[in-house]
């Protein structure tokens, strides 16, 4: 095999380590929003006036009325939970908040299998990031599929380049002094 003449400053020791940290905060950041949201989907569904403006938004960032195969899946979904969309979107965001919590304290500490975690994880979700920037364009999911697509990418670096050389991710040791 041929060794890469140059590796970007980006996967280098102090640089990696701070950036697997950055990325680590922001996913387990988005996971308390997500909490927030869970929670209020849940416990908040006696304020009708609120809950049907929450629907109503939800329903366009999801595309409701162009895809019919998501407007029978959640129908079906309802249907089965009988407490409606509501509540089934709040058990959907707590499970989620679960995944990047699982993810962002694993990344934090710096663990392979939570760097595969996120990996897929994230990389799930770009197309229905890039379905939504194309019917509703707009600054901030660009800057969230560029983000997303970032960590995918470093993420994948700093995985191969541990797997070709094994000895870069050795844990940090206490030194003693004498």
């Amino acid at each position: 095999m041929s060794k890469p003449t140059h590796e970007p400053a980006i996967l280098q020791e102090p640089r990696r380590h701070r950036y697997l940290k950055l990325i680590a905060l922001f996913k387990i950041g988005k996971g308390v929003l997500l909490l927030l949201l869970g929670v209020s989907l849940l416990f908040l569904n006696a304020r009708s006036r609120w809950m049907d403006a929450l629907s109503n938004w939800t329903a366009d960032e999801i595309l409701l009325e162009h895809s019919k195969a998501v407007n029978y899946l959640l129908n079906k979904l309802q249907a089965v939970l009988a407490g409606g969309t509501l509540r089934a979107t709040g058990f959907l965001a707590l499970f989620y908040t679960a995944v990047l919590l699982t993810e962002g304290i694993g990344v934090y500490m710096e663990q392979r299998w939570a760097e595969l975690l996120m990996i897929f994880a994230t990389a799930a979700l770009i197309p229905l990031e890039v379905r939504h920037i194309w019917h509703h364009p707009g600054l901030v999911g660009a800057l969230i599929l560029l983000v997303n697509c970032f960590i995918v990418w470093f993420l994948y670096c700093v995985l191969r380049r541990d797997k070709a050389n094994p000895h870069a991710r050795q844990p940090r040791q206490l030194v003693e002094t004498r």
